[in-house]
């Protein structure tokens, strides 16, 4: 399956488009009727992106990461300025092709690994062609 690219080159993206944000939080439970009102405005470009020249979007194929609640057809975004630690989320290249994976030590040797016990890890030997791509900081899916 072909992935699918975005990137924030457009400077309009980041002219304010704000949405009215209602109350401090919405109850999964009953709900309060004293949270019924609106608090401020949100734009999700303020919210989402931190730094917009090193920030690209991508959209997921296949459920390898269904565990860390992210899903196929979700939207990724993803920050090339963070450095990629053990235990993030990251989107990296490996052997030509593009997988969104967590980064792992496993045994002291660096591992991609799925959040989805029905996938193995994929191991990042000396000899691997790899290159992380970016950090994933939030996951965009319909509901």
């Amino acid at each position: 399956m072909k992935n699918e690219f975005w990137t924030l080159d457009n400077d309009s993206l980041f002219e304010p488009r704000a949405a009215p944000l209602a109350g401090p939080s919405a109850a999964a439970g009953f709900p309060s009727p004293a949270d019924d009102y609106v608090e401020k405005q949100l734009d999700l470009n303020e919210y989402l992106i931190h730094n917009p020249a090193a920030t690209f979007f991508v959209r997921v194929s296949g459920d390898s990461m269904t565990g860390a609640g992210i899903h196929h057809g979700d939207i990724l975004v993803v920050d090339r300025s963070l450095e990629a630690a053990a235990g993030m989320v990251v989107v990296a290249a490996v052997e030509g092709e593009m997988v969104v994976k967590r980064l792992r030590r496993l045994e002291g040797k660096l591992a991609l690994t799925p959040d989805n016990d029905a996938y193995p890890p994929i191991e990042i030997g000396e000899e691997t062609e790899c290159a992380v791509w970016g950090v994933v900081t939030h996951a965009i899916h319909a509901v």
